[in-house]
């Protein structure tokens, strides 16, 4: 996963940095056709040139975006999981478990979604 070397890098937290790494990692041998790719200082997963999921990290917690599609569709999960949200991304704290069974079920859901999507994002209803 060398596309994600200087933003992992950049992280002056090695714990932080550690457990991006550990994120990021679990996606890609999880689901080894994502495309991992960098844009806008992000480590963001894509399939046939569609966003599929983002990461972002902040200093309290790091941050994933599955779109709002995605956020609504698993709100509910979301909140049982305990994580702070917003209408595009959730937060997961550095300290706290990470429920990698939603992650998957996001993901798998953005994937099955977004499979004849021809555009980087959704469009807007």
């Amino acid at each position: 996963m060398e596309v994600f070397g200087k933003y992992l890098e950049k992280m002056e937290n090695e714990v932080q940095r550690s457990r991006m790494r550990e994120i990021l990692s679990w996606v890609k041998s999880t689901f080894p056709s994502l495309t991992p790719k960098l844009a806008w200082n992000q480590p963001m997963f894509t399939d046939h040139g569609t966003f599929i999921i983002g990461f972002s990290a902040a200093k309290g917690h790091f941050a994933v975006s599955p779109e709002t599609r995605g956020m609504d569709a698993f709100s509910d999960a979301i909140a049982r999981s305990g994580y702070s949200r917003t209408n595009n991304l959730f937060r997961i704290k550095w300290n706290e478990p990470v429920d990698f069974s939603l992650l998957e079920r996001i993901i798998r859901y953005n994937i099955e979604d977004k499979k004849d999507c021809t555009a980087f994002w959704r469009k807007q209803p």
